[in-house]
């Protein structure tokens, strides 16, 4: 009788989609070498922001203020569009279309608060938007470190974008944080 011996294994695909492989097993086995095939479904891991560090555009800024503050990952950097012309937007290119069901915008967590009308698109072209989020009065407070979460249902697209149209706050369209999520 010849020894025997079991290894688990295991095959985790971590990009999203329908995975394939093999396992190729190697012994002194009748059928020497054994290929297995291998399949598995993969999922984004939902606990990542699809937007850190990608890049922004706007419709404008002002001063010191660029779109590319709102995927730095620092709550006290913001985007701030010109003064007094509304609507003013900004967007995040994920440089490819992913799934994602959650946006969650920030503002530095000190200031006063202040509601900003806002709507959330989507495009995978980056010119054609659909409409995610209808536009709706969201309240920035410092009791919630100034987090507003929009949730919508799942939908792949590549390009995200706040259109902003009043701010009691300020006369501009404010964002410190734009974060993507899957879930």
């Amino acid at each position: 009788m010849s020894p025997s011996a079991t290894t688990p294994r295991s095959h985790r695909p971590t990009a999203s989609g329908t995975r394939t492989g093999t396992l190729t097993l190697t012994g002194d086995q009748s059928n020497n070498p054994t290929t297995v095939a291998l399949s598995g479904t993969g999922t984004d891991a939902t606990g990542t922001d699809l937007a850190a560090g990608k890049p922004t555009s706007e419709s404008s800024h002002t001063d010191v203020y660029p779109s590319s503050n709102v995927t730095d990952g620092n709550q006290g950097s913001y985007w701030e569009s010109a003064n007094t012309t509304f609507p003013q937007w900004v967007q995040v290119d994920l440089g490819s279309a992913r799934s994602a069901s959650r946006v969650v915008l920030q503002l530095p967590a000190g200031w006063g608060a202040r509601t900003q009308t806002l709507t959330l698109g989507g495009s995978t072209d980056g010119t054609t938007f659909t409409t995610l989020k209808s536009s709706a009065a969201h309240t920035f407070d410092p009791s919630t470190r100034n987090t507003v979460t929009l949730t919508f249902p799942a939908a792949t697209q590549r390009y995200f974008r706040v259109t902003i149209t009043a701010n009691s706050g300020w006369p501009a369209g404010q964002v410190s944080e734009f974060q993507i999520w899957t879930s």
